[in-house]
């Protein structure tokens, strides 16, 4: 028999633990706890926190296991519900596999895999099979090489999880609000020994490009609004006329790695178009400057 409580923030502001630093470095901010809820699962337990600050409303998944160790990871409202679905699906897929079978379990484990994709972060789900028996790992990882973190739920308790994360979203909701459609891939291009890098991201205030400059134990990067865009492009743009009626010039080939080409000069132009990363480009090295969901 599985245990589980509910337990129903004030509302009062929490301090970020020491621990979460990479979501907060937009300035130190405090949290609002609106609703938790524990699950006893065999040897661990799970909390599910419903939090809110500045930048909107998400889920913190935390597990901790006999030893006391904890892992955890991030669910925006539309992707708790995504992984809802799934849960009822492996759970139904777990049901009718039988008794485990040691003599026929694959290589790596690996009995069922699915893959869910929210912004920059991708969600990797592996039904798992190993002598201690059988269990839904979920991995989290930012795009282009970050981190990775991770859970386990053990199989037999995939139900109340799923049960426990429909009570939340049904007090919640499920809309993250802001753009609705897919935004686009982000880009990469080398000039000499720089790395620039071009991401699209969101949060409760609107869509974002961060172009981070990334060298060898140095990354700096700026972030610019959507409404600004245009206004960048043009400035940009102007420079460069500027400095081709100066005899400046501006050149049109690669530097190499990831670099663009030059399409047009003019003002309010397009200036330059650099390709979608490919599975050779160098990922990026501080991809934690991306998290739109807490920022």
């Amino acid at each position: 028999m599985f245990k589980s409580r509910i337990f129903q923030g004030d509302l009062s502001p929490v301090p970020i633990p020491s621990g979460l630093q990479q979501f907060s470095q937009q300035g130190q901010q405090s949290e609002q706890e609106l609703a938790t809820k524990m699950l006893q699962i065999q040897s661990k337990r799970f909390y599910l926190d419903v939090k809110q600050n500045r930048r909107g409303r998400f889920i913190k998944v935390a597990e901790i296991g006999a030893d006391g160790r904890r892992s955890q990871i991030y669910l925006a409202l539309s992707t708790a519900s995504e992984f809802r679905d799934h849960l009822s699906t492996f759970s139904d897929f777990y049901a009718s596999l039988g008794p485990p079978n040691p003599e026929n379990v694959p290589d790596d484990g690996k009995l069922k895999s699915e893959m869910m994709v929210k912004d920059n972060r991708r969600y990797y789900l592996d039904l798992k099979e190993n002598s201690r028996g059988r269990f839904l790992r979920v991995s989290q990882t930012i795009t282009r090489g970050g981190p990775r973190t991770q859970i386990a739920i053990p199989a037999q308790g995939m139900i109340e999880f799923r049960d426990a994360l429909t009570d939340l979203l049904e007090e919640f909701g499920t809309d993250d609000g802001g753009f609705k459609g897919d935004l686009p891939e982000g880009r990469y291009m080398r000039v000499d020994s720089k790395n620039f890098y071009f991401d699209i991201g969101q949060n409760n205030r609107g869509i974002y490009m961060r172009i981070s400059e990334v060298k060898t134990n140095f990354r700096t990067a700026i972030t610019v609004p959507e409404k600004s865009w245009a206004r960048f492009r043009d400035i940009f743009a102007d420079y460069c006329e500027k400095m081709k009626e100066g005899g400046g010039g501006v050149s049109s080939s690669s530097s190499g790695g990831g670099g663009g080409n030059v399409l047009s000069e003019g003002k309010g132009s397009v200036v330059a178009q650099v390709p979608s990363p490919s599975s050779n480009t160098q990922p990026n090295p501080n991809p934690n400057l991306d998290s739109p969901l807490i920022k």
